[in-house]
This record gives C-alpha cells, structure tokens and sequence, in this order.
C-alpha cells in the first residue's frame, strides 16, 4: 500500500481540460494505474459498450452489462476490472471547462448524475443508444476542429446536450428520485458543504449556521429526502474517507485519525468502533485479507 491514495489531474497540453479516450486503448496504455484505486480531481462518463466487467466505485461493486454508462464526480475512488475484456468510450472533463456562470455551477453541482443521494449512478442507454452515440460523434468531430474559436463552447454544449438525455434516460428508468422542492435544495447545498469541510467541521449546528438555517429546518429537509439525519450524513462522510485511507494506504491510525480532524487516536478509534463495529485495525486486515482472495 503506498502513503497516499493515488490521484491524478487533469492531462497536461490539451487545448481544452476536455477529452474522449477509448477504453481500451486507456486499458492497455494505463492497466497499472486503472486497476488500482485512484481518484481524480475531475469527473468520468464511462460508457462500457461491450464486456461485463466489475467497476469497483469506493467499496461498491457495480456489475457492468454492455451499454452501461456510469457517472464519476470528481474525487471519487475508483478502479477498472483487472480482467480486462471490455470496451467503451471515457469522457473526462473538469470543472474549469464546464462552468461558464452560476447556473452551470448550480447545474454541475446538482446533478443527480455526478451526485446521487442514494448510490453510484448509471443508466442502461436503451432507447436512446442512437441518439447518445451521434452527441459523441458531433464532440468528436468538433474535437478535429481546434481551428475553431467557438471549438470549447460547443463542445461544452454538446455535453450539456449529452447530460440532459442521460439525466431524462436516468428518469424514464424509474431509479430511485428525489423530488424537487425546498428540502432538496437544502440537502444540496448541505452535502456540498459537508464534502468541503467534513475533516474540521463534525456538529450539525456549525453546518446549520454556514447555511443559514436552523439545525431543525436541516433536519427535516436531510430526513425527508434520506431518511436520515444531518449528524448521520456527516458522520458517513467521516466514515467514507476513513475506509478509503485504511484500506488503499499505509498510514498509521493515529495519522489517518489526525488527517480526518481527531486529535488523539483513542477517539478516532472509538468513533470508527462506533459507526463500523470494528476498530480500524480490525477493518483493514479484514480488507486486506479479502482483497487477498481476490487476486
């Protein structure tokens, strides 16, 4: 295990933080890499068009039939089936490409497609295999224009266009789907605040005061829509980023506590007890044994 998990930004050089890769060219060129936990600083559309891999997204395994696509925010920790036998396209892109002004922010940010309150989310294309495969052509036909002024514009609309079929597609599927309204909003603004400042902020009165509402609003708004309670969604994000660095790094407990905010290892170690019944020791030698059996 190294010290750290690995983490990669965005390619170098390329006229746009923008680009298409096929899969199994990324596969052969960067195995090493890929089928290893790695997490990014920007965000993956990974359409698996042929094969039926295992993509391991944090500690959920998620059974890839052809025609899959599966949407990654940025940081998330991921990696490719070692197996290999697959294909597909990769669509990578920052933030810096896609945010123009505040309504791309408010798009991006709340987009159940890089944000799923419920799980890791993907779509079967189904009906709409044709008309996501010619948005794609279009960007990469554009992609051999970079004469073009206008080039980084209409390759940001044309994933814009992309996005909204996935997200109508995602609808027409009947997966799980909050409802619009006030308490939604409030769980946004409230899980992108929690992603930011989980590592020092850990009581839901500093989260309620930041956003300007009482600890009582946030908690119906969190119940409503969850079924579960500020303090508990704050304590999954300490609980997440926990499992991530005992099991995909070499650090001691007493670092990984310190890293997540805890100033003495015994109360880190009686947190994670708390929230996971075993002590972190305990969970990454049971980690490390199941990814023993595994290879």
């Amino acid at each position: 295990m190294k010290s750290k998990i690995l983490n990669y930004a965005f390619k170098p050089g390329l006229p746009q933080e923008f680009e298409i890769i096929e899969m199994d060219q990324l596969y052969r060129e960067f195995s090493e890499t890929l089928t290893k936990p790695h997490r990014t600083g920007f965000y993956h559309i990974l359409w698996f068009q042929s094969g039926n891999p295992v993509h391991l997204v944090d500690f959920n395994p998620v059974q890839v039939e052809p025609d899959t696509v599966i949407f990654l925010n940025k940081d998330t920790v991921h990696k490719f089936d070692d197996q290999g036998n697959f294909n597909g396209k990769v669509i990578l892109f920052t933030e810096n490409f896609f945010i123009r002004t505040e309504a791309d922010v408010k798009y991006l940010r709340s987009n159940v497609l890089f944000n799923d309150l419920f799980a890791e989310s993907r779509i079967s294309l189904k009906d709409v295999k044709s008309m996501f495969e010619q948005t794609i052509k279009l960007i990469e036909a554009e992609l051999l224009n970079p004469g073009s002024l206008l080039q980084s514009e209409i390759i940001k609309n044309l994933l814009h266009t992309l996005l909204l079929l996935s997200e109508r597609e995602r609808k027409e599927q009947n997966l799980e789907e909050e409802k619009r309204g006030a308490d939604l909003d409030y769980v946004i603004l409230f899980k992108d605040q929690v992603q930011q400042n989980y590592k020092k902020l850990k009581t839901v009165s500093s989260y309620a005061e930041n956003l300007s509402v009482t600890e009582r609003r946030l908690n119906t708004a969190t119940s409503k829509v969850l079924g579960k309670t500020p303090k508990q969604l704050i304590d999954d994000r300490v609980m997440l980023e926990a499992k991530r660095l005992l099991a995909h790094t070499s650090n001691s407990v007493k670092e990984i506590g310190f890293d997540l905010g805890f100033d003495e290892p015994t109360n880190f170690i009686k947190y994670f007890k708390k929230h996971h019944d075993v002590t972190p020791v305990e969970f990454r030698e049971s980690f490390n044994s199941r990814s023993k059996i595994n290879l």
